[in-house]
């Protein structure tokens, strides 16, 4: 059976904590693109914007060992960017540029409350996670300051 040393678990618990992090950030930068652009009607593709979403997977940080804590243990990571194809709603607005024939624009698919709530969401999980690492570095050096 594979011991794992005092350092060793405050690594791990380091590396899967800033792994939420570093999802967390990355979410979040989503969410303020889609709100950046939650009025563009026409992109580089010539469609109005459509909202993305990441795809989180989590990853095993040692899934060959014979510790059954280490092999429970995982990581986050953003691993895919998905764009939601759902059609965003038509408004009537015939002096729009990119009003149809009958004076309607489709707008972006981008609803705003939602993505507030999103990133308020991620904003939470994301100091949880500062406060988990926080917490680990107190620990970290309290036993230190028993070793001496």
């Amino acid at each position: 059976m594979s011991g794992i040393g005092p350092s060793a678990g405050i690594f791990t618990a380091l590396e899967v904590a800033a792994s939420g992090l570093t999802a967390e950030r990355g979410r979040m930068n989503l969410i303020a693109s889609n709100l950046a652009n939650a009025r563009t009607t026409r992109g580089a593709d010539g469609q109005p914007y459509r909202r993305v979403e990441p795809v989180l997977e989590a990853r095993s940080i040692d899934a060959g060992s014979f510790d059954p804590i280490l092999r429970s243990l995982r990581t986050v990571e953003i691993v895919d960017v998905r764009r939601d194809d759902t059609p965003g709603p038509m408004v009537y607005d015939p002096e729009h540029p990119d009003a149809d024939p009958a004076g309607y624009v489709q707008m972006p698919n981008v609803n705003v409350v939602t993505e507030m709530v999103n990133l308020m969401t991620a904003s939470r999980a994301y100091e949880a996670g500062v406060t988990s690492i926080e917490s680990l570095k107190s620990m970290a050096s309290a036993a230190l300051r028993i070793g001496r």
